[in-house]
């Protein structure tokens, strides 16, 4: 035989002692064994799943934990320095990472995007808001002065209100309409 061998008893009780009791703080009774601070690990892993898959909708903090455990490969809570997940979520709140608030159906909390390139996406779009605003007021103020202007040329005639009534029963009620816009717009339409 060789040295050490990989299966042998003293090699499999060397890597458990390796493993075993070091000066660490947590112990991860799922896992059974001792854990280091995992917290940025953690933390890192969590806002990244809440950043995609959540975006910044506001999302109970419990579903965001089921779905994040749900990986075979995670960092488990109690390998971290928070001992629930309210506290995390507390602590998310605290550090100003997402936007936290507490009902009486339990935490919710919402991603803060502080990605440049969606700070700068977002201005952009405010920016065109903006001015498709200010493009409809030019345009509303330019059909103003149209009016005015046109308007200006020609003398407004009061309007006459009179009552109906007929002489006679049998006589036909006559009106008596502004001819001019309409024969503009009879005349218009035939030369077409």
């Amino acid at each position: 035989m060789g040295k050490s061998d990989f299966l042998t008893p003293k090699a499999i009780a060397n890597r458990i002692k390796s493993k075993g009791l070091q000066k660490l703080r947590w112990y991860c009774q799922m896992c059974q064994k001792q854990c280091r601070d995992e917290s940025r690990e953690f933390r890192n892993d969590f806002l990244e799943l809440l950043r995609r898959r959540f975006g910044t909708k506001r999302v109970h903090n419990n579903i965001v934990y089921n779905e994040y455990i749900s990986h075979r490969e995670h960092i488990h809570m109690n390998a971290t320095q928070w001992e629930t997940l309210t506290d995390f979520t507390k602590w998310l709140g605290r550090e100003g990472l997402c936007k936290v608030d507490e009902t009486p159906k339990g935490w919710y909390i919402q991603y803060i995007d502080r990605d440049p390139e969606t700070i700068r996406r977002q201005l952009e779009l405010e920016k065109k808001k903006k001015q498709d605003l200010d493009d409809e007021e030019k345009t509303a103020k330019f059909i103003e002065e149209q009016v005015r202007r046109g308007l200006e040329g020609k003398e407004q005639e009061a309007p006459i209100f009179t009552e109906l009534s007929r002489e006679n029963d049998e006589e036909k009620v006559t009106f008596n309409l502004n001819k001019g816009a309409c024969s503009s717009a009879a005349t218009s339409s035939k030369s077409r």
